[in-house]
């Protein structure tokens, strides 16, 4: 990108569980806190190349990684309510956020930063 010379976007994938320590996900967590970092310090180094480096941070989504859970009524029940909109995300959830990013049009004065797209669950973990 920087030899293009055109600017650009990089978009780490992190999540919501990057500003939330979580007692079972020792591994987790500190991942998803490296890639947020990661992508603020990229910011700061590639931003005089107009180059807009952001993370994308969901909640809880149903993938792969979900199943385990999803099949757990008991623990899918419980999940779904600590999201104020009241239900696991899907990965098409995911694309509108990722595109504002991805747009130069959309988003060319944001940069450094988490996007969260958790259905509001970070602010019922608080």
């Amino acid at each position: 990108m920087v030899k293009q010379g055109h600017g650009g976007s990089i978009i780490g994938i992190s999540s919501v569980s990057a500003l939330v320590g979580g007692g079972l996900q020792t591994h987790y967590t500190p991942t998803k806190a490296a890639i947020l970092s990661m992508m603020q310090s990229m910011a700061i180094s590639l931003g005089k190349d107009k180059i807009r480096c952001n993370a994308l941070m969901p909640g809880t989504i149903a993938t792969q990684l979900a199943d385990h859970d999803m099949k757990n009524p008991t623990k899918k029940a419980a999940l779904e309510a600590r999201i104020p909109l009241g239900r696991i995300g899907d990965p098409e959830d995911m694309a509108g956020p990722a595109v504002f990013l991805a747009c130069e049009e959309m988003s060319r004065y944001v940069n450094a930063t988490g996007l969260l797209a958790d259905g509001g669950m970070f602010s019922n973990l608080q």
